[in-house]
């Protein structure tokens, strides 16, 4: 297993392990939290479950997922997660998600730890294309993935069901070769 770490200015992204139940919990349980995220609020122990298949995952070869926690620089603090998963027929593009706890909203954190996941996939995994979608209510994904250097690419109509709903998700993207300027993590 290859173990990952990776900073940036304010952050850190490193491998989950089963003591970030409780601080993945409060990004997955918290119904604020997840109202854009394709998937209901969680409890604490559908989240250990997560947390579990994503550490076996993290010991297959090749490795596709990797599910990161995301903590503060300076006290190590976890308040988010950050997901990458490589596509098993198009090794060369990965799928990101993320999740941050509501009290770190609004202050940029979102658009560098775009930044750092796209560091990782381009730099360290030498992928060639990374995507994600997001809620076309959720203006402040949109921003923070524009500021990160993705484009916004389209629409997939009733493509997630949460919350009892069919709701569209908006695909951004960032390609390897037009990366290159947003580098400074």
């Amino acid at each position: 297993m290859r173990h990952v770490e990776i900073s940036g200015k304010r952050l850190r992204l490193r491998e989950i392990t089963i003591d970030d139940v409780d601080a993945l919990h409060a990004v997955y349980g918290d119904p604020t939290a997840t109202e854009h995220l394709p998937f209901d609020p969680r409890t604490r122990e559908e989240v250990e479950e997560t947390i579990i298949e994503a550490i076996k995952c993290s010991e297959v070869e090749p490795r596709r997922l990797y599910v990161l926690a995301v903590t503060d620089l300076d006290n190590g603090e976890a308040f988010g997660v950050a997901r990458l998963h490589i596509e098993a027929d198009h090794p060369h593009s990965a799928e990101i998600g993320l999740g941050l706890r509501p009290d770190h909203w609004g202050r940029g954190i979102g658009t560098d730890l775009i930044r750092l996941i796209l560091t990782f996939g381009f730099r360290d995994l030498r992928l060639h294309r990374i995507w994600g979608a997001r809620s076309p209510a959720n203006t402040a994904a949109q921003l923070a993935m524009l500021v990160a250097g993705m484009v916004e690419e389209g629409r997939i109509r009733h493509h997630v069901r949460a919350r009892g709903a069919w709701r569209d998700s908006i695909v951004h993207s960032a390609l390897e070769d037009e990366w290159e300027g947003h580098r400074d993590v």
